[in-house]
Order: C-alpha cells, then sequence, then structure tokens
C-alpha cells in the first residue's frame, strides 16, 4: 500500500474566518490515519514561485484514505472556512515506492 500525501500552499487572508477551520480540521485528518509532516513554520522560496506562503504536509495511509477524508461530511462541512479565508492550492500525491 502506497502513502499519499496532501500537500499545500496557502495564503490565509483572513486569519479570524480561518481559525474555525484549522481548530477543526486536525481531527477531521485524524479520523482518516492522517497525520500533519508540515503546518506551518519557517519556510525557504529556494526554486520557482509559491503559491502561498503557509505549507501543509499531510501523509494518508493511501490514496482511498486521502480522496475520502477530502469528500467525507466532516471535512466538507468546514471546507468553506478555508476558502473563503485563504487563497492557494492543495495537491495529493502518491508516494514513492522503491
Amino acid at each position: 500500500m502506497t502513502k499519499a500525501y496532501l500537500i499545500g500552499q496557502i495564503t490565509i487572508t483572513n486569519p479570524e474566518g480561518y481559525a474555525f477551520y484549522a481548530a477543526r480540521v486536525p481531527q477531521t485528518i485524524a479520523d482518516f490515519g492522517g497525520k500533519y509532516l508540515v503546518r506551518g513554520g519557517h519556510a525557504t522560496q529556494v526554486e520557482g514561485r509559491p503559491q502561498g506562503d503557509r505549507n501543509v504536509a499531510i501523509e494518508f495511509p493511501d490514496r482511498q484514505a486521502a480522496e475520502a477524508w477530502y469528500t467525507s461530511d466532516a471535512y466538507q462541512s468546514i471546507i468553506k472556512h478555508r476558502t473563503d479565508n485563504s487563497t492557494g492550492a492543495l495537491v495529493l500525491v502518491d508516494g514513492y515506492t522503491a
């Protein structure tokens, strides 16, 4: 089973509105076996242009778990608090297997 990673680069445009999302999203991720590898923190852009100023990397057991989390009622009920209060991009990537 190959792990899957959700990678996001976002810029928070309304910290007060985003706080609702930030407080609730960790439990939705954990409920699907996901865990944060990166959540904010200092970043240095070494190449290209960033899609946002906040970086997030979440590991899921596999793509199926990541997709189930994203489409879950729990996540969909809070996603508007992210999209209304930030800009940026998310990508779901399969992990590397040697």
